[in-house]
């Protein structure tokens, strides 16, 4: 039986079928070709080396090809590594789905899509109305697909609607706690918070990103959506202090400059967009870590975690009567 990502454990001898998420040529301190590769399952990531390659494994072996391989489990600075000892692309004799393999949202693209409308269809500024309901029927195409990362938090195939989704659940509900919140403005900032990531990064149709663009690499998506948001604003001829509000959202949902944000949160509906943010990014993450680990087990240290482990509780429901 093939061994899952999530199950993967130091010292394991492991054999299976695995998406290549994304490859790069690199050169050893030996000076010898080497391949370093990020393997994918629906259930995680690896980082993967093969050692002393070839030209041939550099051409065959590249993004979006699913793979055979046989390899050790080690770990490296605090994460695991496979060492492939073996490896092969899949045939058809293989009789494995390339679906089967993309870490996928767990709601239809299109379902979540119009779950997202209808949360603008309730936005009664129309300014905010006009500007959020262009950028995101617009974008309709490539939301389809697009991860909301390249390889942390919601790097999966949908995983941009899926985050927006789920933080626009959780705005819902702290409105009814903090009534004085600006709803329009808040769904507005969730929504429109990450959007520009569509031009930050390259992703194909797997949801899986090859690269950055050089605009996003030379801008970010936050300066990318403060753009957007000025030039669709303008189209619509929405006022200026709703677009500024709306910049600031999206400008300051960092919080931190060093993340990316030269401004920190001035508004408290920028403030409850932070922290939703942070609170999906790491619920996923934890999630996701924790799902494969026994009860009263504890998970590997979570790079994305501050290098955290996770334990998993287990406890015993109170019985009726």
């Amino acid at each position: 039986m093939y061994k899952k990502i999530s199950d993967f454990r130091v010292g394991d001898n492991i054999e299976g079928f695995y998406l290549i998420k994304a490859v790069t040529v690199k050169t050893s301190s030996n000076n010898k070709t080497f391949l370093d590769l990020n393997l994918a399952d629906r259930t995680g990531e690896i980082n993967a080396k093969l050692w002393d390659c070839t030209k041939e494994d550099e051409n065959e072996f590249v993004e979006g090809k699913l793979i055979k391989v046989r390899g050790n489990v080690s770990e490296w600075q605090n994460r695991l590594q496979l060492k492939i000892m073996r490896i092969r692309l899949s045939d058809d004799e293989d009789y494995i789905s390339l679906d089967d393999y993309v870490p996928t949202a767990p709601e239809e693209s299109e379902i979540m899509y119009e779950k997202i409308l209808s949360y603008i269809e309730t936005m009664n500024n129309k300014d905010i109305y006009d500007i959020v309901s262009y950028i995101f029927k617009e974008s309709k195409d490539r939301l389809m697909f697009y991860p909301a990362a390249k390889s942390n938090h919601h790097a999966i195939h949908g995983g941009l609607l899926y985050h927006t989704l789920t933080m626009l659940t959780m705005a819902e509900k702290v409105c009814e706690i903090y009534t004085f919140l600006d709803k329009d403005l808040l769904f507005g900032g969730v929504i429109l918070h990450d959007m520009a990531k569509l031009d930050e990064m390259d992703s194909n149709e797997l949801g899986i990103v090859s690269s950055y663009t050089s605009e996003g690499e030379l801008l970010g998506h936050i300066i990318q959506g403060i753009k957007n948001i000025e030039k669709i604003s303008d189209k619509v001829g929405a006022d200026k202090e709703i677009t500024t509000l709306l910049q600031h959202m999206v400008l300051s949902h960092h919080y931190e400059p060093e993340f990316g944000s030269p401004k920190r949160p001035m508004i408290p509906e920028a403030e409850i967009l932070h922290y939703l943010d942070v609170i999906d990014a790491r619920m996923f993450d934890m999630k996701k870590t924790l799902e494969n680990i026994k009860p009263r087990g504890f998970s590997d240290k979570v790079w994305t975690l501050n290098n955290r482990k996770l334990y998993k509780v287990a406890y015993r429901q109170r019985s009726e009567g």
